[in-house]
């Protein structure tokens, strides 16, 4: 079996809407470190247990988590292959940011055209050293 990189556009609007909120992060972060049940994760929120319901409906639907039944709870883990999708676009991004810097740097460090030229000189600052010296 062949794993897939590639992002689809769908899928790169999902996964940046899942992340867009800061609850929604902390989720995948709690999942990361071990699996939870929702109500574990529902319980450190100032929120009720349909939102938090919701936000992992939202990750999951990114593909960014992994639901499971076990009897009566719902356990949720996080998605390392699709974590690692992810951040391959992220560094898909950086590396074509940080051409565009280089190419920046390149063209600020050429000389200019102008520089390679004597500066013009002033003709009445000649003019009035030879009538100083009469």
């Amino acid at each position: 079996m062949v794993a897939q990189t590639e992002l689809g556009e769908a899928e790169v609007d999902r996964v940046f809407h899942a992340l867009a909120t800061s609850t929604r992060r902390d989720i995948l972060r709690r999942t990361i470190e071990r699996e939870q049940s929702v109500s574990t994760l529902a319980s450190e929120y100032e929120m009720s247990f349909a939102a938090v319901q919701k936000h992992v409906a939202v990750l999951e639907a990114a593909n960014l988590i992994v639901k499971r039944a076990e009897g009566r709870e719902r356990l949720v883990r996080a998605n390392p292959e699709m974590i690692a999708r992810a951040r391959a676009l992220l560094a898909r991004y950086e590396e074509l940011w940080r051409s565009r810097i280089a190419r920046l740097d390149d063209l600020l460090a050429e000389p200019s055209p102008a520089a390679g030229k004597p500066a013009p000189t002033d003709p009445t600052s000649s003019q009035r050293t030879e009538s100083q010296g009469d």
